[in-house]
């Protein structure tokens, strides 16, 4: 015969549990302690402070004078001064040269220019020619 047997199942749960501590709480004594205080010295002293005075300034006063002042008058003189000058003078010197001066003859020629019309017209040239002459 086969007979069910219940199965056990394990459930983990997690649970907080308050924990007793002790505290050292620290206990307050009261204790008399003599203390020496320094005592404060009064020291006076006796300081001359000026006195402030009231003096009488004179007041001055501007007044206006009418004063001759004299006026100096400049008259002027031209004077002539001679002045000495040393001027070098260039001396000039006449020298005669012979020179050869090429002389210019004009010669006319007659030339006859054909025209389309077949009508002669003499026509003038002229030419320079370079001549020696005699002196």
């Amino acid at each position: 015969k086969v007979v069910d047997v219940p199965q056990i199942e394990i459930e983990e749960q997690v649970v907080e549990v308050p924990v007793a501590k002790h505290v050292h709480v620290p206990m307050i004594q009261k204790v008399q302690k003599i203390v020496d205080v320094p005592q404060i010295e009064i020291e006076e002293q006796v300081v001359e402070v000026p006195v402030a005075k009231q003096v009488q300034v004179p007041m001055i006063q501007k007044v206006q004078k009418v004063v001759d002042v004299p006026q100096i008058e400049i008259e002027e003189q031209v004077v002539e001064v001679p002045v000495a000058k040393h001027v070098h003078v260039p001396m000039i010197q006449k020298v005669q040269k012979i020179v050869d001066v090429p002389q210019i003859e004009i010669e006319e020629q007659v030339v006859e220019v054909p025209v389309a019309k077949q009508v002669q017209v003499p026509m003038i040239q002229k030419v320079q020619k370079v001549v020696d002459v005699p002196q």
